[in-house]
């Protein structure tokens, strides 16, 4: 009897030690159906474009089509709110920025959802944000800007992709730091903004290298600076808005993806396990870099971190009125 004791307890210890070690598929059947990845602004964006890049990747890692899903409008709570009221299951994800995922939800009056209705999955990356205007807009570098501004308070219109986005912050930033008051015109998102600029209804805007690739190649638009501390390889002859004096002027646009509060944790172990590993092949890494796109990468944690701050940093322009709903 005791030689069949020590026997079982033997494999019950091996048992365990096995459990502690093996490492089976924490989601085996995830996904099992196409998974729609909800990009909350217009398409030609820089998030879509950096959605549909990483969604032709997990397609072809996970075996199920992961579909892009432009819900573009009121600065991204749009698709915002598409994400947050779906299922837990997976199956409806977030390119989170910072419009849908802090900035707009904490603007809005009646926001239909809230910044803490979301899970991290991977923080992908950043941009730092370049101005843009009209070919036949005066001002030929930061410094005209601002001179300009002044000399014509609130006759500069100037573009973003909705109320809260981070093109709209990326104006309220550079009008604290400057002391100057532009005419804010909000739209749906990148695309449309690019129209009017070329076709002269708009003199400026915040925009990525990612979305203003075509135009600023084309020789449509003019760039006219960078809210960033350094300049752009990308860019290399255009300054920064730092470097001509103002440099609490700097402001970046954030990519990652988020899931409806209370998604199983398995779930998103194994998407932020898939997107890191997509970020670092080498197709991905250098079609990324030819957008200007800082890769990131991480935990879940590492991007709950780098929200909170971001949520608290809104929060101090929205309580020195730098930034209001309109």
């Amino acid at each position: 009897m005791k030689n069949f004791m020590s026997a079982v307890l033997s494999i019950l210890v091996t048992s365990n030690a096995f459990a502690q070690t093996a490492k089976p598929d924490p989601a085996p059947n995830y996904p099992s159906k196409p998974v729609r990845w909800v990009v909350p602004f217009t398409p030609g964006a820089s998030n879509d474009v950096i959605g549909r890049l990483i969604a032709g990747k997990l397609t072809d890692a996970l075996g199920h089509t992961f579909v892009v899903d432009n819900r573009g409008g009121a600065g991204g709570l749009i698709g915002g709110e598409t994400v947050a009221r779906a299922q837990p299951d997976g199956y409806t994800l977030i390119l989170a920025n910072p419009g849908p995922s802090i900035n707009a939800p904490l603007m809005a009056k009646n926001a239909p959802y809230k910044p803490d209705e979301f899970m991290s999955v991977v923080y992908i990356g950043y941009a730092p944000l370049i101005l843009l205007t009209n070919l036949n807009f005066p001002p030929r570098n930061p410094k005209e800007l601002i001179e300009y501004a002044k000399a014509n308070p609130n006759k500069i219109t100037w573009g973003s992709s909705g109320i809260g986005s981070s093109l709209h912050i990326g104006l309220a930033v550079m009008q604290g730091a400057t002391g100057t008051q532009f005419t804010h015109v909000p739209y749906k998102g990148s695309a449309p903004i690019l129209t009017d600029l070329v076709g002269g209804q708009l003199q400026g805007t915040h925009t990525t290298t990612v979305s203003g690739e075509a135009m600023i190649k084309a020789k449509r638009v003019r760039v006219l600076g960078i809210a960033s501390s350094k300049r752009s390889p990308l860019l290399p002859d255009v300054p920064t808005l730092a470097e001509s004096g103002f440099k609490d002027a700097e402001s970046l646009v954030w990519f990652g993806m988020a899931a409806p509060l209370k998604t199983p944790k398995p779930i998103i172990d194994k998407l932020n396990r898939e997107v890191n590993r997509i970020l670092t092949l080498a197709d991905v890494k250098a079609r990324l870099d030819q957008l200007g796109l800082e890769v990131q990468g991480g935990t879940p944690e590492f991007m709950d971190d780098f929200v909170r701050g971001e949520t608290a940093k809104l929060n101090k322009l929205i309580k020195a009125g730098l930034l209001k709903a309109e």
